[in-house]
């Protein structure tokens, strides 16, 4: 069994492929999927696939580089909150800090980061946490804003060995995405090597960033077995082994038993 613990299905490069995306995953025992919201005018596309699935889930947030004046940008923490009460939703995000992509006064986008984590709170809710370029920063504001109380993900990992651990120090997991496949990754497989298992997660964030074999196509949720693979290759783990624990993980953090029915309580470690 694997999870995809980060995709954007209802993005147009989808579209009228939902049955075929599902299909594949199937056969290639990826059980289920975590759908990502990244701004509130797309959250209903997003929570429509998560009801009409049994096997999808959904977040609800606004991505960091959604500039202000983009339709759906603004996001109120109680408007996050009032959203999150779906039992579909399992999360906040996709939330953090860009600084790759957005150049200039960035203050805007912090505030918003630190609306997301109050949500979260509010809502009892783990983080999915974006950040690029922004390793500081992003850490500076988790602390003070106090999201180790809800934990998260720090998801498609580029980051330094250094930053994940402050991250798991707060509470978070890490998740690699089809990056650690490429050729050029070698600082970020280390990550991989290094890191806790019961802190580890594979995820797609398709349709981008397709793993090798597949690099350059648009991705799948069902490519995730090539990140799986790559991460038990780096640690020199059985690939059922690396399927197993992060299956557990994803199942941990957002509160799911592995037929995707609601726990009683999540477990906080």
């Amino acid at each position: 069994m694997l999870v995809d613990s980060h995709c954007h299905l209802d993005f147009p490069d989808y579209t009228g492929k939902i049955a075929e995306i599902l299909a594949e995953m199937r056969a290639s025992q990826v059980t289920h999927a975590l759908c990502i919201s990244v701004n509130l005018e797309g959250f209903a596309n997003v929570l429509r696939l998560a009801e009409e699935n049994a096997n999808l889930y959904a977040t609800v947030g606004v991505h960091p580089d959604q500039l202000p004046d983009v339709p759906g940008a603004a996001a109120s923490a109680e408007t996050l909150l009032a959203l999150s009460r779906h039992p579909k939703v399992v999360a906040i995000g996709e939330t953090g800090l860009d600084y790759h992509w957005v150049k200039g006064d960035a203050e805007w986008q912090r505030e918003r980061f630190r609306v997301h984590i109050r949500a979260a709170r509010l809502a009892g809710k783990p983080l999915v946490v974006h950040t690029r370029e922004a390793a500081a920063d992003t850490l500076r504001i988790m602390r003070e804003e106090g999201a180790e109380q809800v934990g998260g993900v720090m998801h498609c990992f580029t980051e330094t060995l250094d930053t994940a651990f402050a991250a798991v120090d707060m509470n978070f997991f890490v998740s690699f995405s089809g990056i650690v496949t490429f050729k050029n990754a070698a600082d970020l497989r280390e990550v991989a090597r290094a890191l806790p298992m019961d802190r580890l997660l594979v995820e797609t964030d398709s349709p981008f960033l397709a793993p090798v074999p597949h690099r350059g196509k648009t991705n799948r949720p069902a490519w995730v077995r090539h990140v799986a693979e790559e991460v038990a290759k780096i640690r020199g783990m059985p690939f059922e082994a690396v399927a197993e624990a992060t299956t557990a993980n994803f199942c941990r953090l957002f509160g799911l038993t592995l037929t995707g029915q609601p726990s009683r309580a999540r477990e906080q470690t």
